[in-house]
């Protein structure tokens, strides 16, 4: 199996040379301390609704009188998470089920209150807490072509398991090892790929082009992702169960918010839903191509976020 990854090792080290890049000071300094004066660093992972909606925090932290620094697109969680960690930035967006499933793959995720009740100690134990989650949640899905799923009688993940020996499957590197990728797909529905592509997308345009393409007979897309609609694909049932609850929720380090900057945040969590994440990805990644702070910055005014 191809998958492409490099170790967690060097995915941080790569981060941490861009964040260099980016100015903001230097990232191996470990910012300022809990509770420091400098700038809040608001940070993304490597996909378009990750910095869409980091975007939404950013700017809303700046209408609230939060002095902010971005530094986006900085990679997966095995990068951003000892950047948090250490220092190197201070808030990003999360998703609540695979986070809690990063730090203990045998974490019981089987409900959204057994993750909340299991991801605040699993923070903690980084330096690091969860803030209120929104009602928005983008959850993984294995999704497939209409033509697919007519040719091989597809309802549910599981009946992928009969055509194993002609499987192709897309997306991020990461779902090669992940317990949430194709090692959990094979414990819960007895799936074993012939191949995986990676493809470090999160989910997006070149992902969705190798399943429309022909390239892939499945992919890793997430249930927001407008290409679902506008492609016509068929997102497989999940009968047992094996994608968590993904809200999304800013993670921030310890003791490094003010009072405004918290209350900033959770007025962003209160607003966002799942329908708002679908428009937005449609806005930045459909046919009008607009910027994610653009569109994050309408979102904010039509919700009355935006400060005066």
């Amino acid at each position: 199996m191809n998958t492409s990854r490099g170790t967690a090792a060097a995915a941080v080290l790569t981060t941490l040379l861009t964040l260099g890049a980016c100015g903001g000071g230097d990232p191996l300094s470990g910012g300022d301390g809990s509770g420091g004066d400098g700038p809040l660093v608001v940070s993304s992972a490597n996909f378009t609704e990750s910095e869409i909606i980091g975007n939404l925090y950013a700017q809303a932290l700046d209408a609230a009188g939060v002095e902010v620094e971005t530094q986006f697109n900085i990679g997966s969680r095995e990068a951003y998470i000892p950047a948090l960690s250490d220092g190197s930035i201070d808030v990003i967006p999360e998703y609540t089920g695979n986070l809690l499933l990063f730090f203990d793959e045998d974490a019981d995720v089987s409900s959204p209150d057994a993750i909340a009740e299991g991801l605040p100690a699993a923070l903690a134990d980084e330096g690091l807490e969860g803030l209120q989650p929104a009602e928005a949640e983008n959850k993984d899905a294995v999704v497939v072509t209409t033509e697919t799923a007519e040719e091989w009688d597809l309802t549910d993940i599981g009946d992928l398991a009969d055509h194993n020996d002609e499987l192709t499957v897309a997306g991020p590197p990461e779902f090669a090892e992940r317990a949430v990728g194709l090692p959990g797909l094979e414990k819960t529905y007895g799936i074993t790929a012939s191949s995986f592509d990676p493809i470090a997308d999160g989910g997006g345009p070149a992902t969705v082009s190798a399943l429309v393409d022909g390239d892939v007979r499945a992919a890793n897309i997430f249930t927001t992702n407008p290409a679902i609609e506008s492609e016509d694909l068929v997102v497989l049932e999940d009968p047992e169960g094996h994608f968590a609850a993904q809200n999304v929720v800013p993670v921030v380090r310890e003791d490094r918010l003010s009072d405004e900057a918290q209350a900033a945040l959770d007025a962003v969590s209160a607003e966002l839903t799942t329908d708002d994440l679908i428009a937005l990805n449609l806005r930045v990644s459909g046919d009008e191509k607009a910027e994610p702070a653009t569109a994050a910055a309408d979102w904010l005014e039509d919700k009355g976020l935006a400060g005066s």
